[in-house]
This record gives C-alpha cells, sequence and structure tokens, in this order.
C-alpha cells in the first residue's frame, strides 16, 4: 500500500470510507488562537449535534471529566463539548467542523498521558478515542493486528496471546493505556531493551487530517519505501498533525520455553547503574531490565503488600525469555554480583514485574505528581544516578526514581507539599535534572512525549533549525492551529 490520502483504497479492516466529507465542514471561522467560550456559544453545536447525537456530550459533569488526564498540568478552563468518537467518521466530521470555526481541539485516549498533552482548551472541542476499542483482525500468517486507537494495549497483547503472538511494546500503564495513546506518543515500555519502541512496530496508519479528510499511510508488508515515510511522522507527533483513529501493527511469536525474572538489590545505586551498563553491553540479553530505587519500593510496598524486599539504595529486576532463560538470568545475576550486588534471587513468578508496574499509580497515590521522563546513554547510568542524588541534598528534596534502566529511561520523581510554592521548588528540581540529563548526551523525553508540562524544555535540546522544520510541518498540516496548539512543538 502506498502513501495515500482519502480517495484511496482503504487499509484493509480500517472502519470508514475513503474520501469520506463531514457535516459541518463548510464556512470560515476566527482564528484558532482566539476561539473562547464566548466566542463558540452552544447554540453553535446544532449542526455538530445533528451529525453525532448522542456522542456529543456537553453536561457539566462530561465536560470535567475529559478536562483533565493524568498529568499534574491544568487546564484553562471548561472545553466547549467532547466528542466521543465511535468510528473514523465522527472524528472526521468533529476535525471538519472545528477547522471551519477556528475552534480548538485536544484530543485524548484513556487519559492517561503524563505530559498534559489531553488537557482541554476552554471553550475547545474534546476529541476521545476511548470508545474505539474493535480488535478488527488478528492477520496470524503476517503476524499483524488490525486496531481501532481505544483497544487497550493489554487487550490487544491477550488477543494476541490467543494465536501464539504478543504486541512488543509493553508500557507500564498496559492494563488502561491505548494503543492510540502509545502511537501519538511514540510509548516504551518494560521490554524496550528487547524490542524498541512502539514506532518500531507500527506498519500503516488512519489518521484524520485537520481538516476532516482521511489518510491512510504505511504497508502491510515487511518492507516499504514508497513516498516520505509519513507514518513515522505521525508516530510520536501527540495529536498536532491528525488524529490516529486506526493502526496496524506488527506482533511478533511468544518465545519458547519458561521465562524467568530475577532481582538483585544493591547497598549503592551507582553501582546498580555499572551493573546495567554491564549487562547491556555483554552478551546475556534479558527482555526486561528495571530499576527500582530504595524509595520508591517503599512506596510501592505501602501501595500494595507483596513482600517485596527493600533494598538499601536501589534494586535492579527483569526477565528472561526463551529456551535458554534460566542460564542467561543466571548469567545477569553474576554480572550483578561482579558489581556489587549484595542479594539476588531468580524466580518463575512475574510478581517482581507486577511491583514494577505499580511504581507510578503507588507514586501518584502518595502525591507525588512531579515527576519527569527523561533518557540517557546507558553507559552514563551510573553519573546520571550520582547527579541526581547530589541534586537531592543541594535541592534538599528527596526524589524517587524509577528506570528502563536497560535502555536508559529515567522517571525521577520530586517529593513535594502539596501547595503552588512547593510544586513550583519541586518543578525547578526537575528542570535541573533534566539539564543533567542533557549534560550527559540525553534526552529530554524518552517515552511521554513533550505535552504542555515539558514544551519550555524543548529549545534546550533542540536547535533553531529543528523547531522551524517541525513548525512548517504543522503548519502545512494544520494551517489554521486547531490540533493540540501549543503543545508538543
Amino acid at each position: 500500500m502506498n502513501e495515500s490520502a482519502a480517495g484511496a483504497g482503504p487499509v484493509p479492516g480500517f472502519a470508514g470510507a475513503a474520501g469520506h466529507r463531514p457535516t459541518g465542514a463548510a464556512g470560515v471561522g476566527h482564528d484558532a488562537s482566539t476561539a473562547s467560550a464566548a466566542d463558540t456559544p452552544t447554540d453553535t453545536l446544532g449542526d455538530l449535534r445533528t451529525a453525532l447525537g448522542d456522542r456529543l456530550l456537553t453536561d457539566a459533569d462530561s465536560l470535567a471529566a475529559y478536562a483533565v488526564d493524568s498529568s499534574r498540568a491544568q487546564p484553562e478552563g471548561l472545553p466547549l463539548a467532547v466528542v466521543r468518537a465511535t468510528s473514523t467518521g465522527d472524528v472526521s466530521t468533529a476535525l471538519a467542523w472545528a477547522h471551519a470555526r477556528g475552534i480548538r481541539v485536544s484530543v485524548r485516549g484513556a487519559g492517561t498521558g503524563l505530559s498534559g498533552g489531553a488537557v482541554a482548551y476552554a471553550g475547545g472541542l474534546v476529541v476521545s478515542l476511548e470508545a474505539m476499542t474493535r480488535i478488527i483482525d488478528i492477520d496470524v500468517d503476517n503476524r499483524l493486528a488490525d486496531v481501532e486507537a481505544g483497544v487497550i494495549t493489554a487487550d490487544l497483547d491477550a488477543a494476541a496471546l490467543a494465536h501464539g503472538l504478543f504486541f512488543p511494546p509493553d508500557p507500564a500503564s498496559a492494563q488502561w493505556s491505548t494503543i492510540g495513546g502509545n502511537i501519538a506518543t511514540n510509548a516504551g515500555g518494560l521490554r524496550c531493551v528487547a524490542h524498541g519502541v512502539t514506532t518500531d512496530v507500527v506498519a500503516a496508519l488512519e489518521v484524520v487530517l485537520a481538516d476532516g479528510r482521511v489518510l491512510r499511510t504505511g504497508a502491510r508488508t515487511r518492507k516499504n519505501t514508497t513516498g516520505y515515510d509519513l507514518a513515522s511522522l505521525f508516530t510520536g507527533s501527540e495529536g498536532t498533525l491528525g488524529v490516529i483513529t486506526a493502526a496496524t501493527v506488527r506482533l511478533k511469536p511468544v518465545p519458547p520455553g519458561q521465562p524467568r525474572t530475577f532481582r538483585a538489590s544493591f547497598d549503592d545505586i551507582e553501582d546498580a547503574g555499572r551493573a546495567v551498563t554491564a549487562i547491556v553491553s555483554g552478551p546475556a540479553a534479558p527482555e526486561v531490565l528495571e530499576l527500582i530505587d530504595a524509595r520508591s519500593v517503599e512506596i510501592i510496598e505501602a501501595f500494595h503488600p507483596s513482600g517485596l524486599p527493600s533494598p538499601v539504595a536501589a534494586m535492579l529486576v527483569g526477565q528472561t525469555v526463551g529456551l535458554a532463560a534460566p542460564e542467561t538470568a543466571e548469567a545477569i545475576v553474576e554480572i550483578c554480583r561482579t558489581h556489587g550486588a549484595v542479594e539476588t534471587e531468580i524466580s518463575d513468578s512475574d510478581s517482581l514485574l507486577e511491583a514494577r508496574r505499580l511504581a507510578n499509580p503507588a507514586l501518584t497515590a502518595q502525591g507525588l505528581r512531579v515527576s519527569c521522563d527523561v533518557g540517557v546513554p546507558v553507559a552514563q547510568l551510573a553519573t546520571v544516578f550520582r547527579g541526581i542524588g547530589e541534586l537531592a541534598e543541594r535541592h534538599g528534596r528527596r526524589i524517587a526514581v524509577v528506570a528502563h534502566a536497560g535502555d536508559g529511561n529515567l522517571h525521577p520523581t520530586v517529593e513535594a507539599g502539596d501547595t503552588p510554592d512547593e510544586y513550583a521548588a519541586a518543578e525547578l528540581v526537575i528542570d535541573d535534572i533534566t539539564r543533567l540529563a542533557l549534560s550527559l548526551g540525553g534526552t529530554i523525553s524518552g517515552e511521554h512525549g513533550i505535552g504542555s508540562v515539558k514544551r519550555h524544555e524543548l529549545p534546550w535540546q533542540q536547535d533553531a533549525v529543528a523547531l522551524d522544520v517541525q513548525r512548517a510541518i504543522k503548519a502545512a498540516l494544520d494551517p489554521r492551529g486547531i490540533l493540540t496548539p501549543g503543545r508538543a512543538i
């Protein structure tokens, strides 16, 4: 399948008709940057309600519920309405309507984003994809799945497992995050050290552009060099270039044999960082390699007691797969012992990984919402852990750290009281952690995206030319600036 706009043939199995022109596409409104609730009274929703019926929500409870995501970002006000889309046609209708009137649009799946990308705009339109939950097809022979954007990650993994396959990206939020959200942020996860991030499994996309046109891009083949790689362009674009409504994603066969999980506890977090570097650069390849520091273990255990032993400084947890899983796990824990591990364990239980998955809800339940998502080269892990310790001492604040250690992606969280001044002080610590990561050749985000929370950091990593190029692409695809304006880029 070639890169193609609406009017060409659809991706097999995708919903919606090519060339669909939605209701409400005519007319010219004011510039999106000036849209507000006062400019867009509720009575202007008449034609949109006619087209969408009860899929258009305007009651106060719905507006409040859909105004926020799971980040610390706060909405500037309530949206005008929420479109709870059930098809690509619904999304197309909604965007054409908003485009014609210059009304700002925020896009959301399950609302689990941590960067503030799905927070509503005052007087804007929220397009929710959570009801688009069809797993259209599992193509076993080609190891592909056709899914709508609202499919929960774990549900796709379970459907694939019934055919001896699995969906490689494995975000810690897999039980509630959506495939569309994963693609929009180019999400990572626990298995990234072995299988890469979401972009590595995206084969084809269905995307609704800002003016309501439907774009289908990518291919079902393993190789495709036809035209620009638009599927990769939209992956990680955070709703700024179009709304992803469906996707064809690649699956992998479940490895044979019994997986093994392992744990190694350290009295020094820098030793743990050096152990990770040695593991990743060696022949014993884990499928999962995570780090949890002592403070995070304490919080997880308080949130969901499971008998997880508390280390002095940090623990590595991970998993090996395949017929050689036991031998690989033994080789990894031996590397950990060589680099200072004081206690190790190998098991055939997944309980250690389940504890890792609880880190974010556990931290959030403790009110620890001032966190960041930075990446460093794996060889710099020991240095970044030392630097974070120095920042904690300098600022007089405890910092909890969990990490996808195998790929150098860290999630430090700064403890702060529940007041504006405390949050502001914690944000300064987060900025310092981000600068530290950049000084080590790292990045300001490894998987959560930029959204609104990290947008001020973009110029720290990307120069003026890179930013200009991205804004030019944005302007070409969204000339009225209605899609997630003022976020990501």
